[in-house]
């Protein structure tokens, strides 16, 4: 939590000197710690890289994305000229992925599709709903921030943990016992921890793709997370297809004015 807290602190200081640098409009929300939410601004958006909001405006899929409402919303109306959405928050992590994966409508910068271990001139697909078979035959249809071809990328940011679930909840994926050692994975009494990851590497063992956390290198809590389920996966073919990736190793394969933009907006750079 220390370090979801001092990530979030740093972010709302520069969501506000954002918004006081360019006079974008925004509002706070309520609580010790008040997220920044910015509103739109005729074609910009003071969230989104000029070239980024362009292209999401262009893809419709994408530009469904900026619709969703902010948890807060009802408290907001009519008091902010604008409803807030999700991905108006200034610490939100999907308006992070966005802003990198969206710059171009393909994904075109070689060492980004090296690093990632995916094939150029793919159209990111955000909200993806992969199919994880349960015991029962049905399927769980939970979605995923992202899908490049065979993979799927879980992005985080400010999020104080990973979701935890009961034990039956986890237990009732048909593959769930073939995967992991149930043994090694955190528990509180009746839950398991990390049930989010756990769901994603379960959507990979299934699908034969791969999976990817995407977090800040200032929240090495996550990164211990993610660690902790993989060295519970019993799968040596799987596991090395499961991978950690932070904002700040993206950082250097990007376009140098994204660099900049990430730099002053979240504090990521090289």
């Amino acid at each position: 939590m220390r370090g979801a807290t001092a990530l979030r602190r740093e972010l709302i200081a520069r969501g506000m000197e954002v918004a006081a640098t360019n006079s974008f409009p925004h509002e706070l929300t309520t609580g010790e710690l008040p997220s920044v939410i910015f509103g739109p601004n005729g074609m910009g958006h003071a969230n989104f890289h000029p070239s980024s909001y362009r292209n999401i405006l262009a893809n419709s899929g994408w530009a469904s994305r900026l619709t969703k409402l902010h948890n807060l919303h009802r408290k907001a109306w009519p008091r902010a000229n604008w409803r807030w959405r999700e991905l108006d928050c200034a610490n939100s992590s999907d308006a992070l992925l966005m802003n990198i994966f969206c710059y171009r409508r393909k994904l075109t910068f070689r060492p980004l599709c090296s690093l990632l271990g995916v094939a150029g001139g793919l159209i990111p697909e955000f909200g993806f709903e992969p199919a994880v078979p349960l015991r029962n035959g049905k399927i769980d249809r939970t979605e995923v921030d992202m899908r490049l071809g065979d993979l799927t990328v879980e992005a985080k940011l400010t999020e104080s943990s990973f979701p935890r679930a009961p034990v039956r909840l986890v237990e009732r994926y048909r593959d769930f016992s073939e995967v992991f050692d149930s043994s090694g994975l955190a528990r509180s009494g009746d839950l398991i921890h990390n049930y989010q990851l756990i769901r994603g590497v379960l959507a990979a063992g299934s699908t034969g793709g791969s999976f990817c956390l995407l977090c800040d290198a200032r929240r090495p809590d996550l990164v211990e997370n993610w660690y902790s389920v993989i060295r519970a996966v019993m799968d040596c073919a799987l596991r090395c297809r499961l991978r950690l990736l932070t904002w700040q190793d993206l950082a250097p394969s990007l376009p140098d004015t994204l660099q900049r933009f990430l730099d002053a907006k979240y504090g990521i750079h090289t």
